[in-house]
């Protein structure tokens, strides 16, 4: 049986709803897609470097060189997921441990000046991927380590979005995420409010649910810690 329009209660159907959750986190990836695209230009000279983009580098870095530690070393592959002009990934190149660092990013622009950087330095260790999060164009279990700083509260669809990356990653491997904490004063008036009105449609998800959402995709070893106290972040590191 087909069911149309709104039923004798007035609210929507749930083939109606769907729908119309489709349509809002399609203009919400198109909507963060433009303005990231509009970004790229001036994205390596933003004031957030300090604030927010080198700290969330750093302690991914970090993470990094802890999991390697437990597990002996050895050559890895990394997939930087919102990696934008590749930043990140460039930092990683005096790790001689890094065999293939990729970066994807669903703004051309970014992905463009990316690939810029890596026809510049002809590194062949780097790899620029224009693709969705919702979606990666990636075979499973072909990394060891997915990282995503600063760009899942722009996901409309998040759990779908840590099922990917748990899908893309080899057993043994290790996700870090980094995004704005929203769990207390300073991170709620900060992300939930300055951000939400400023760049409409993200979502800083909060501690809780990002534990849920991570054991829901299958990780396990669910570590979680909050970075800086201005500008909190919220550090969750995983393991396949």
């Amino acid at each position: 049986m087909r069911i149309h329009g709104r039923g004798p209660s007035g609210f929507d159907s749930p083939c109606e709803r769907h729908s119309t959750l489709s349509v809002r986190h399609q203009e919400a990836k198109q909507a963060a897609r433009a303005q990231f695209d509009r970004w790229a230009s001036s994205y390596d000279r933003s004031w957030l470097r300090e604030l927010i983009f080198y700290p969330a580098m750093r302690v991914c870095r970090e993470e990094i060189l802890r999991w390697q530690q437990r597990r002996g070393g050895g050559p890895y592959d990394l997939l930087d997921v919102g990696c934008a002009t590749g930043r990140f990934l460039l930092s990683l190149l005096d790790s001689s441990d890094a065999r293939q660092l990729v970066g994807l990013d669903y703004s051309a622009e970014m992905i463009r000046r990316f690939g810029e950087k890596i026809a510049a330095l002809g590194d062949r260790r780097l790899r620029a991927v224009h693709g969705d999060a919702e979606r990666l164009p990636f075979d499973a279990a072909c990394f060891d380590v997915v990282t995503c700083c600063n760009s899942f509260h722009h996901y409309p669809h998040q759990a779908a979005v840590l099922r990917e990356f748990h899908r893309v990653l080899r057993r043994g491997g290790v996700l870090v995420l980094v995004d704005g904490f929203r769990d207390n004063v300073i991170g709620w008036v900060l992300f939930d409010v300055a951000v939400g009105a400023a760049e409409k449609n993200v979502h800083h998800a909060a501690w809780s649910q990002v534990r849920q959402m991570c054991e829901a995709a299958g990780f396990a070893e669910i570590r979680q810690r909050k970075l800086n106290v201005l500008v909190p972040l919220l550090v969750t590191v995983a393991a396949k």
